[in-house]
């Protein structure tokens, strides 16, 4: 990331709000050919993945601007099995208010929301409520989360039960052992109709990287996703011993720019799982503006699936409005 943005003015709001205007992506016929023709050099994109945090950093008012931008993309997420009510409505409180309103006073800014809030359908309408009044999205973990091994007519049937309830996005856990087995006319076939269930709903299609064996495995499943219509492609369920990594990511959003440069089609992209520092924040940002470019800084095309991330991105904030770091418990999600 370069010292010198797009987005290096903290005062310019309107691209931090969030939108899902964006075309949604209709799919294709599966392309087997293209599916197997799909590879992964691991150990190159090893490589530039550990460069990249030496190439790319950002000071002062531009870092500031940038994690400013980086809250206007986080899915503020809750998936534990002890969530209440309660819980769910003090994350939607800080969704939206994601900074002490004296700290974006002084930084200029103004209308600043997290790009969503993502939940379990139990969830799903008490997240509504409390989101009345706002552009913030709900969006519904679905399909037997974490695992996918629920029987499949009650994952169709879930998905639904979620889009009713009010939610905008479900995010979807595909069957891993379809990719195991490279079965990708089964996955392409369940990804369509998930696809098809959710309705206007944004589906996004999430991968469970870190049990897919390969980096070309990830690609080729990046691919059938997309070929049956996802309109995001997610790392992880947060769940895996291994969430988003850099090396998929890169992995992942090639995927994605093979798939924009045969169809036309933008597909948005979402890492979830272990990203809870503000530099790891940066550097994901640094990745896809490399690789893919600003239009992929925009919430209908990049998400950050976090719970924790938020918080220390205000610690960062406020140090970089006063020269000190408050302590962690002071910026609670809920």
């Amino acid at each position: 990331m370069h010292s010198q943005t797009d987005t290096a003015n903290p005062t310019a709001t309107a691209s931090l709000l969030p939108q899902l205007a964006h075309a949604r992506n209709p799919g294709m016929a599966l392309d087997l050919d293209w599916v197997a023709s799909a590879q992964a050099n691991t150990s190159a994109i090893e490589r530039r993945a550990a460069t990249l945090g030496g190439r790319r950093s950002v000071k002062k008012e531009y870092q500031a601007a940038w994690l400013l931008k980086a809250i206007s993309l986080i899915d503020l997420t809750t998936l534990a099995g002890d969530d209440t009510e309660g819980r769910v409505k003090r994350l939607c409180a800080k969704a939206r208010q994601p900074v002490a309103e004296p700290l974006l006073e002084q930084l200029g800014m103004q209308g600043l929301t997290t790009g969503a809030v993502c939940v379990y359908h139990e969830m799903v309408e008490t997240a509504v409520r409390a989101l009345e009044g706002t552009r913030i999205p709900v969006a519904a973990v679905s399909t037997g989360f974490p695992a996918g091994l629920s029987p499949y007519r009650l994952r169709i049937a879930e998905i639904g039960e979620s889009v009713r309830a009010g939610a905008r996005e479900i995010d979807i856990v595909i069957s891993r052992r379809h990719v195991l087995t490279q079965n990708w006319q089964a996955m392409y076939d369940e990804m369509a109709e998930m696809r098809a269930a959710c309705g206007e709903a944004h589906v996004k299609a999430i991968l469970a990287t870190g049990e897919l064996g390969t980096l070309r495995n990830v690609a080729r499943a990046s691919l059938v996703c997309m070929m049956a219509g996802a309109d995001f492609i997610k790392t992880s369920t947060g769940k895996e011993g291994v969430n988003a990594t850099l090396p998929v990511t890169l992995t992942m959003i090639r995927a994605i720019r093979d798939y924009e440069a045969r169809t036309g089609i933008k597909v948005g992209y979402k890492p979830a799982g272990g990203i809870a520092k503000a530099k790891d924040a940066l550097l994901y940002l640094a990745l896809m503006k490399d690789e893919l470019g600003q239009p992929w800084l925009q919430p209908d095309l990049f998400r950050f699936g976090a719970s924790s991330l938020l918080g220390d991105i205000e610690r960062q904030l406020e140090h970089y409005l006063t020269g000190r770091y408050s302590a962690a418990n002071r910026h609670a999600m809920g």
